[in-house]
């Protein structure tokens, strides 16, 4: 029986198979070429959909909105002052409203029980861009990615360095685990992943051929790696105050040339942006300005190296979350 994802939402990637994540790159593949050859695919033609955004961003936006005009849709964005979610209106409520005029809801924001929530009522498949918990849209782009440059999945050995207890780890190490990818988080110790998350990615990896590492040593999570992954050490929304503390923890975890010469020849960098690695943003020279580093999770030396894959990402974010609407609303 072929995999039928139509109706459902795109919460996170615990709730979807491998087989369901597959037939969703095998999909984004197909879209890729098609956008690439200038092959029109306007296949849900007069649906709407609106994006919720209680964060900001660039590539998820954008992603979103050419993905859906590229299938005939009609798309309305939600910037952060423009709805009444949260505030005057129940997310219960603006579910309920939404869910009669559109056919798909984005949701990027904060809270994980919102995008939930928005799910369980508004009775429209509805995709998380983002919560503080989880990133799934990230992550099969991300996929698609290292399957492109390695020309497959199971057996890559991929180490995430960072704060690996935020969203980008807990869904990368997801994403791993039910992929057959041999996933290291490489953080202190107090940064690591909560620990049912990890059992539960543990058990799915025993099935899958993957494997979960936890690690504080930079030489091992970095030794061998096929990829090495980062993030940003405070993410949008944090509060300012954490900077002087998280610099403390994570500066021995910056992604140099040291670094990726621990890992395997050929291996790549990855990295969901925005990135600080260098002066070049307001936020890059405040914290230079104020703690005397120029470069934070990646230097701009591998940030900019052949081994760096972050526009390739960037560009499948498109394609992956094309896969995801198609699927869903078809």
């Amino acid at each position: 029986m072929g995999i039928n994802l139509s109706g459902r939402s795109f919460l996170k990637l615990l709730d979807f198979t491998p087989e369901e994540m597959r037939y969703l790159l095998d999909l984004s593949a197909d879209f890729k070429r098609m956008k690439r050859c200038g092959t029109p695919h306007r296949y849900l033609e007069g649906k709407n959909i609106v994006l919720l955004f209680e964060k900001t961003s660039t590539r998820t936006r954008c992603a979103f909105e050419v993905a859906g005009m590229d299938l005939g849709m009609g798309v309305t964005y939600l910037d952060p002052g423009s709805s009444q979610m949260g505030k005057k209106e129940s997310i219960s409520d603006t579910a309920k409203v939404l869910g009669r005029m559109y056919d798909g809801i984005e949701f990027r924001g904060f809270s994980q029980e919102h995008v939930e929530e928005l799910a369980k009522s508004s009775g429209v498949p509805v995709w998380n861009g983002l919560t503080d918990s989880f990133h799934p849209t990230q992550i099969l782009a991300d996929l698609l990615t290292i399957e492109e440059k390695f020309g497959g999945l199971k057996g890559v050995r991929f180490t995430f360095m960072g704060d690996a207890r935020n969203n980008m780890g807990n869904s990368l190490m997801v994403g791993c685990a039910k992929m057959g990818l041999h996933f290291t988080a490489c953080a202190p110790a107090e940064l690591f992943p909560d620990e049912k998350l990890v059992e539960e990615c543990r058990r799915i990896a025993k099935k899958t051929g993957g494997s979960i590492r936890l690690t504080d040593d930079v030489a091992v999570g970095a030794g061998g790696a096929d990829v090495i992954y980062t993030d940003v050490w405070v993410s949008l929304g944090e509060p300012d105050d954490v900077w002087e503390q998280r610099i403390s923890l994570l500066k021995r975890y910056q992604v140099n040339r040291k670094v990726m010469n621990f890992a395997a020849p050929g291996a790549l960098f990855m990295h969901c942006l925005p990135s600080f690695h260098d002066l070049n943003t307001t936020i890059g020279q405040s914290i230079s300005e104020r703690f005397g580093i120029d470069e934070m999770e990646v230097t701009d030396e591998v940030f900019n190296s052949k081994a760096s894959v972050v526009f390739d990402e960037a560009e499948n974010r498109m394609h992956t979350i094309k896969a995801v609407m198609y699927a869903t609303l078809k």
